[in-house]
Order: C-alpha cells, then structure tokens, then sequence
C-alpha cells in the first residue's frame, strides 16, 4: 500500500481517500476482505509529554498514551471548515463536529447495511460507553457514529438502528457532499460497490441489499478543543463481549469470522479505553 504522500493527500496517517463512489484510491481490498478496507496505520506521531502520560487528577499516576502497534498519537488542530460542515442525526436535528466543542468526543465512520465490521464497532462503543458511565464520565465524553452511505442511511434509518441495536449517541449523515468533505479531510476512505451474490437481506426491509459501500475501519479521539488526538485504522477486537444479540444477527458470515477470530491488530474495549482515558486525564476501567 503506498503513502498518503504518494496518493497525493499526505496530510493524515488514515490512509487513502474517496470523495466520489465512482472513484478508487490506491489498492482495493483482496476478494476475503472485499467490504473492509484494511487501513495501514503509519507510525507513531509523538507529542509533547505523550512518553509520560497525562497525570491523572483523582490519584496522580500517569494515564499511558496508547500504543504505537495501535495507532497514531498526535495534536492536530482541525479547521473551522471542517468542524462547522452540516451534519444530520437520527432525530432530523442539523448539527456539525463543532457542536460537540468542550467534550471529548469518539467519532467512527459506519453504515447501518454493514455486515462484518461496523456491527462489532457499535458493540465496543457500547461497551467503551458503560465504562465511561460508571467512571462518572457520561457528561464528558461522546461517541459519534457518521455515515459512509448517505443514499440509505437518513434520519429515519439511524433511528431505526439505534432502536435496534443500542446506541443512544448521535448516529449522523448528510448530503453526499458535505459526508465526503468531512471524511476526506479525515482521511476516510469509502466506495459504492456491488453487492454479493447472494446478497445480504436488509434488516430493517428484509429485502435484498443492492449494493454495499467498502470503508476505512477504525475510530479518531479528538479532544475538548476538538483537536485530533489519536487515531487508528484497526478493526475491533469484540470476541471477549457478550456482543447484543440484535448486532450479532446482523453479521454475515465473514462478519462472524471477524468476531471470532479478529486481526492480530485488532483493538480491544480496554484499549479503547486506553485511548479515550488518555485524553480525559484519567483512567478508564473496563467493565468487562
């Protein structure tokens, strides 16, 4: 896989970038992983003080940045034009990155029609989510799902998922425009694509799926001042949570590989954790 320079982006360690579903950027993914497109995560970025930690204030033993095996540590400022983009959620609310300005803030890409990877995503979120709660945290941190798909995925859909599957975060979407300037400025790569043969059944339909979108996996942490912080392009690693029945019945069969038997640089809850509590200043314990 070449360089974000060689690609012409260069500006973030995400890998490559899709603006337009007619387009590829770089390699596609190999035929086992046709809908994941496996992100190659390209060193460490150290920051000041990143060696020692941030101090944390309940007890002064320092929270350690995650490691570089996982992803990107970093201070990167993120501009106004980036941040004030419209943004739907599930509610029909407008709303943009902005919005979330004073809290920590989790963002994932995913679609609502994903079978493998995003279902697993929405259940270490979940689980990331409950250890925030019981740290005392909720008012703090937020997590942010947004959307690769914007044909599918409107207001009424992430609705739906969330009814479903859990998640009382904002699930967003948008115009076709403003997802792709959001995720091109992160570095997110995604593409329409046909879908198998035979095609998945839509959980919310239960028709037939028409296309499938391959897409960057991974999550960014930005910072109170919205400022990235951290940043990986790995799948999770759920196979030690009791993952929601409703986002197991989701998974098709490469899906089910992927929580049974995830890449060797997958990411776990308490890394995850890691991540986050890195940011907040304090650690974050699993509750699993």
């Amino acid at each position: 896989m070449r360089s974000p320079e060689d690609r012409g982006y260069g500006r973030h360690p995400m890998a490559s970038v899709l603006t337009e579903p007619a387009r590829t950027v770089g390699t596609p993914p190999t035929p086992p992983q046709r809908r994941r497109w496996a992100v190659a995560v390209l060193g460490a970025v150290a920051v000041v003080g990143a060696a020692v930690g941030i101090v944390v204030a309940s007890g002064g033993s320092p929270v350690g940045a995650p490691p570089s095996r996982l992803g990107v540590t970093e201070n990167r400022a993120v501009p106004a034009s980036v941040l004030d983009i419209p943004l739907v959620n599930q509610n029909d609310q407008t709303t943009s990155l902005g919005a979330f300005r004073g809290k920590i803030v989790v963002l994932a890409s995913f679609l609502t029609s994903c079978q493998e990877t995003c279902p697993l995503t929405t259940g270490a979120f979940l689980d990331m989510q409950r250890a925030v709660d019981r740290a005392g945290l909720r008012r703090q941190v937020v997590f942010l799902e947004a959307s690769v798909d914007p044909g599918r995925d409107v207001p009424a859909r992430l609705a739906a998922y969330a009814r479903v599957t859990g998640p009382d975060w904002p699930l967003l979407t948008g115009t076709p425009a403003h997802l792709a300037q959001l995720w091109h400025y992160f570095g997110v790569f995604y593409q329409k694509v046909p879908e198998d043969n035979p095609p998945g059944i839509d959980w919310q339909t239960g028709k037939p799926y028409t296309y499938d979108v391959n897409h960057s996996d991974g999550f960014i942490v930005f910072d109170r001042r919205l400022r990235e912080r951290f940043v990986t392009g790995a799948a999770p690693n759920v196979r030690k949570l009791r993952l929601e029945a409703s986002l197991q019945a989701m998974l098709d069969g490469q899906g089910l590989r992927e929580y049974s038997h995830p890449a060797r640089d997958a990411w776990t809850v308490p890394e995850g954790l890691q991540a986050v509590g890195w940011v907040a200043g304090r650690a974050i314990a699993p509750v699993n």
